[in-house]
Formats: structure tokens, C-alpha cells, sequence
């Protein structure tokens, strides 16, 4: 992971081989074998502001299970999935423990939720806590609206590998609430205190309590982390 020092030393290449890095699980050392580079030097790409070549991009590329674009932010603004289908795909089922370890304890998921307009989707910064999901949005929002009515929500989080054409979702359906007593609230604004991307004021503490955890995984046979 990148060291302790100026984090504006990093570059934006550093920050996604190192995020790609830790979603995969693998340590520098791996990497580095698998891209035919030194820990030292993936380190260094890592947490400094690098000037790699083309031909050490897509080894890295191809270590990471990534694309060149994808780890120099060429495709940052562009919608996912939009690579072709893998051959011969298969979907399976995935059992909620799993869904929990896929979710982590935090990111960014989207929840939908029923309006006075319709139906409306808003993106999150989540954490899990207890196995409930706890974000921050506006007092005023629909969002929270639909906590004060004990509205049914749903909150859904992804994972896409464009390199393979395979990924998860897990979609988590129940029963929101704010934070009523003291000691929920502080557990709670403990949990949220990243605060969301968006800012503006948003202060509500949610906690989305699930009745139904579910998920599915999209798997290419002969790709990188399938045993078929």
C-alpha cells in the first residue's frame, strides 16, 4: 500500500495500481513476479509520480487483470460494461456470508427507493456495521422520507472485471430507520464518519436493517480466479 508520505506525491496511476492491487489481494511481491518487475519498483509506481513505459504498462496491466486504459484513467468517465459478453458465461448464486465479505465494510453502493415523483436511485458512501448499512444523506431528502415512513428500501453494490467481462452484485432489501436514541446516533455517526463525497450538509444517519441479502456473480470459464 502506499507509504506514509505526502499523499499528493502519488499519482493518479499510482493510486489505481494500488487500489486494483488490494481488490485483487495481491502483495507487491506478486506483482511484481507476474509483471517481470521488482517489489521495489511497483512500490515506487505505487507512491511516487512514475513515467513507466508502454511495454511495463501492460505487463502491469496484465497482472493486475486490468486494461492500460483503466489504470492511466482513460475509461474513468466512460459507462462500465461496456465490453463485449465473455464466451460461454454462466451465472451463480451467491450465498449471503459471501455477499457481506463483497460488500467490506464501506464504498460506495446505490440505494432505491419509492418518491413522491416515483422511483429514484442515489448513489452512497456506505459502511456495514452489525450487518446493517448505515449511510449519511439530507434531512430533507427522499432518502429520509422513507426512513420516517418505514418505507422498504433497496441498496445494490457491484463489482465489474472488464478485462474478463465477469462480476458480482449483491442487492440488500429492507427496512430503513434515522438514528433515534443516543447511543444509536453516536454508534452510528461513528460509523458514517467518512461523510459523503457529495457534502452539502448531509447529516441524517441512516441504517438500512435487511430482511432479504441476495447476490449474483457473472463467471467466464478459463478466466483469471475460475477453476474451469
Amino acid at each position: 500500500m502506499p507509504g506514509t508520505g505526502n499523499p499528493y506525491a502519488t499519482s493518479d496511476l499510482g493510486r489505481r495500481v494500488a487500489a486494483r492491487r488490494a481488490r485483487l489481494g495481491l502483495s507487491r511481491e506478486e506483482v511484481a513476479e507476474r509483471a517481470g518487475s521488482t517489489p521495489g519498483y511497483i512500490a515506487y509506481v505505487e507512491e511516487r509520480v512514475p513515467a513507466p513505459g508502454a511495454e511495463f504498462l501492460v505487463r502491469l496491466a496484465n497482472a493486475l487483470r486490468t486494461t492500460v486504459q483503466d489504470l492511466v484513467g482513460y475509461t474513468a468517465d466512460l459507462p462500465r460494461g461496456g465490453a463485449a459478453a465473455g464466451r460461454d458465461p454462466r451465472t451463480e448464486e451467491i450465498d449471503e456470508a459471501e455477499c457481506w465479505a463483497l460488500l467490506d465494510d464501506h464504498g460506495v453502493g446505490r440505494v432505491a427507493v419509492e418518491g413522491q415523483d416515483g422511483p429514484a436511485i442515489f448513489p452512497v458512501n456506505y459502511r456495514v456495521m452489525d450487518r446493517e448499512i448505515v449511510f449519511v444523506t439530507a434531512a430533507d431528502s427522499a432518502l429520509t422520507h422513507a426512513s420516517a415512513s418505514g418505507t422498504e428500501i433497496a441498496f445494490e453494490q457491484d463489482r465489474l472485471d472488464e478485462a474478463f467481462s465477469q462480476g458480482w452484485s449483491v442487492l440488500v432489501v429492507g427496512t430503513a430507520r434515522t438514528a433515534s436514541d443516543g447511543d444509536e446516533a453516536v454508534r452510528q455517526a461513528e460509523a458514517a464518519r467518512f461523510g459523503p463525497w457529495a457534502g452539502g450538509g448531509r447529516e441524517t444517519v441512516v441504517t438500512l436493517s435487511p430482511r432479504r441479502v441476495t447476490g449474483q456473480r457473472v463467471v467466464v470459464p478459463g478466466a483469471p480466479g475460475t477453476t474451469d
